[in-house]
This record gives C-alpha cells, sequence and structure tokens, in this order.
C-alpha cells in the first residue's frame, strides 16, 4: 500500500511516502494559501497512486489546524509529537549538513510520523 505521510505546518508542509513498511522522506511544499496546498495534494495523491494519506497532529491551536487540514483531504490523522525534534537529533546524527537539514526537516518529520504511523499498524500493509 503506497502511503502519504504529511507534517503540516502553517508555511510549509513536509511529505514522505511509503510503499509498504518503510517511510522516507520526499520534499517540502511551500504555500500561501490552504485551498491551494489541498489542490496540490490531490493532484499528488492521483498522479503518486497513493492509497492512504496520514496527517500528524500535535497539540493546542496547531493541532486544531492539523485536523481540520486532515479533514479537507480525507486523511487519516496520527500522533506526532515530538517528530520534528526526533527529525532534527536523527539528522544531526547522521552527519547532514546544517542547510540540508533546513531545507528537508519538516521532510524529515513527515517521514518519522509515517513510520511510527506504519509501525503501529503493521497488519494495515
Amino acid at each position: 500500500m503506497k502511503t502519504l505521510g504529511v507534517d503540516y505546518g502553517r508555511r510549509k508542509i513536509g511529505l514522505a511516502i511509503a510503499d509498504g513498511s518503510l517511510a522516507e522522506p520526499w520534499k517540502v511544499i511551500r504555500y500561501t494559501n490552504v485551498k491551494v496546498l489541498e489542490e496540490n495534494i490531490g493532484k499528488i495523491i492521483k498522479e503518486e497512486g497513493i492509497e492512504k494519506v496520514v496527517v500528524g497532529i500535535s497539540e493546542g491551536e496547531m493541532g486544531e489546524e492539523s485536523k481540520k487540514f486532515a479533514e479537507s483531504i480525507g486523511a487519516e490523522t496520527f500522533d506526532e509529537t515530538l517528530s520534528t525534534q526526533d527529525a532534527q537529533q536523527l539528522s544531526r546524527e547522521a552527519g547532514i549538513s546544517q542547510k540540508r537539514r533546513h531545507e528537508m526537516e519538516d521532510a524529515y518529520a513527515a517521514a518519522i510520523l509515517l513510520q511510527n504511523y506504519l509501525d503501529s499498524k503493521p497488519d494495515a500493509l
């Protein structure tokens, strides 16, 4: 099953993709209009043959925004608490340059949340 993981933010989102049980960071999309972002995600889902989308949900106001976005694109939600911090730590440990870490940080966070989701649902693959 091809799954898309989304780390939602107010100006950019990180995307990760899994074709089976291993999530990989994919790309970061910057945006200014949520409706255009929703359309772009719809295109990605169609073009890439995505069967399931998982949006990471944090706490507080940002969590509510993430839930609303997930609903708008028909996605599942999954707790992403600390995924960005985990992504930063792992990329530092892997020796990834600061510039590259900054560029892809949201995609790495999406990969961590997607991998955690996949690991929590081994029978769903």
